[in-house]
């Protein structure tokens, strides 16, 4: 049984008045993908800036290899390896696709890093930040060959489904330790969305944590290791992705993903 990377204990957020997150609990396991699910509202995005230290929280905990890093500046607990790949993908509008990867990998440093053989044998290697960012370069245009094309193009200038693409690329820059994605697919069409989900299931085969936030159920449980559906800042359902993916009632009508 894999051991939990991070745990959301009681965990309580509130904007003003407002209560987001209502004691919620998530546990994600080491190298798993762990989804939120939920309708607009729910409190999805507010667990992931919660946990990246965008937001802070009211009550609760949040571990990390069993330590608090509640309430920790965004900077700190980016250190550790916890990267968000934001909403809206947030690219820098003003710099080439190179650059804006270049960005992602500021913060590195010398570190254990779990690599991926031709024989898909995963082996653990100590790496400097410079052979690191060598690395992940490598690692990116694998997974995304069109951003090696593009790679002197204004990041501006891409399609919707590459800036989507940049925007994870740049989050793996870092190297994470637990990569939160938010709504990876919103605003895209149905084929890139594939395609996208369909690489993310990859970057968890070579070993990384991902949590994920999204309103697309079916093709989120296809990947998922085990899923929590929020619904007015609470859990109201979890089991293993597969479990609920056979759930046609939970996907179809409550949730609005489509197969």
């Amino acid at each position: 049984m894999k051991e939990n990377i991070l745990e959301l204990k009681n965990l309580a957020v509130s904007y003003g008045a407002i209560a987001a997150l209502k004691g919620v609990d998530i546990d994600v396991a080491e190298g798993s993908i762990t989804a939120l699910l939920g309708a607009n509202g729910a409190g999805k995005s507010t667990v992931l800036r919660t946990v990246s230290g965008i937001v802070k929280a009211k009550g609760g905990d949040i571990l990390f290899k069993g330590k608090s890093i509640l309430n920790k500046e965004a900077f700190t607990i980016a250190g550790y390896g916890i990267i968000q790949s934001p909403e809206g993908r947030l690219i820098l509008s003003g710099l080439t696709v190179e650059e804006n990867l270049l960005v992602g990998a500021y913060s590195l440093k010398k570190s254990d890093i779990t690599i991926v053989d031709e024989n898909d044998k995963k082996r653990v290697v100590s790496m400097s930040a410079k052979e690191q960012q060598v690395y992940n370069f490598e690692r990116v245009y694998r997974y995304f060959p069109i951003l090696k094309e593009r790679k002197k193009q204004q990041a501006n200038t891409l399609s919707g489904g590459e800036q989507q693409m940049l925007a994870i690329g740049r989050a793996l820059m870092a190297s994470p330790k637990v990569l939160l994605l938010d709504e990876p697919s919103l605003g895209l069409a149905p084929l890139i969305v594939r395609d996208i989900f369909r690489i993310i299931d990859q970057i968890r085969k070579e070993g990384n944590t991902i949590l994920i936030v999204e309103q697309n159920a079916y093709q989120t449980l296809k990947i998922a290791d085990y899923a929590y559906v929020l619904e007015l800042g609470k859990v109201s359902m979890q089991g293993k992705g597969y479990e609920l993916l056979q759930d046609e009632k939970l996907v179809e009508a409550y949730l609005g993903g489509k197969k």
